[in-house]
């Protein structure tokens, strides 16, 4: 049986994908910063590679966490932006980075980013910034990947689920299915294609 190792498997993307998994039959391990059959803090380069000292034999490695930080530009300040560089951009390519080493020949990496560095929001330039990265990281890093390992990004629009909340931010944005999000997370991880950003606008 095939593991996958679900970093944010508690979230409402994290919990569609687990289900998708379990459908197929993958063995699930989640992690996150409060919750999960695992904690980790993705800042701290010492607690992921802890986490995967702790999981063994793990074929998919899927992210569906970061944190970002939302804020006028004349309001932002490069202490508030590195929230979003340590908590979604840098804590996934140190997940990358580490995890590579520990992953199975022939496994794979999927990242998370997000629509709004293709189309802007009010507040939203550092995360923008960091899903921007994320995308060139996964492109360029899949090249390198050891044993056949593979990297693909994806970057969802606003969930339908999460609509309400953030309405008045994401305007005139037409929002998906949280479920069809995880379908493209399961066609990266259990897929051939790598260093691919799966858009799902």
């Amino acid at each position: 049986m095939k593991r996958a190792l679900v970093i944010g498997g508690n979230g409402t993307l994290g919990t569609a994908i687990v289900a998708k998994l379990n459908e197929l039959s993958v063995e699930v391990v989640t992690a996150g910063r409060n919750s999960g059959d695992y904690q980790v803090d993705m800042t701290s380069t010492d607690s992921i590679a802890a986490l995967f000292e702790a999981v063994p034999n793990i074929d998919y490695v899927i992210v569906a966490a970061g944190q970002t930080h939302y804020a006028k530009l004349e309001e932002l300040t490069p202490e508030n932006n590195m929230i979003s560089v340590q908590g979604k951009l840098l804590g996934q390519v140190n997940v990358v980075l580490i995890g590579q080493h520990y992953v199975n020949d022939k496994g794979s990496f999927t990242l998370v980013s997000g629509i709004i560095k293709d189309h802007p929001i009010a507040q939203g330039a550092s995360s923008a910034m960091a899903n921007g990265a994320i995308d060139a990281f996964a492109k360029a890093a899949a090249y390198e990947l050891p044993r056949g390992i593979r990297l693909n990004s994806v970057s969802p629009n606003l969930f339908e689920e999460s609509a309400e909340k953030y309405k008045d931010f994401f305007i005139g944005f037409n929002p998906v299915p949280v479920e069809r999000v995880a379908n493209t997370f399961i066609q990266s991880a259990l897929g051939i294609e790598t260093a691919q950003t799966f858009k799902v606008y």
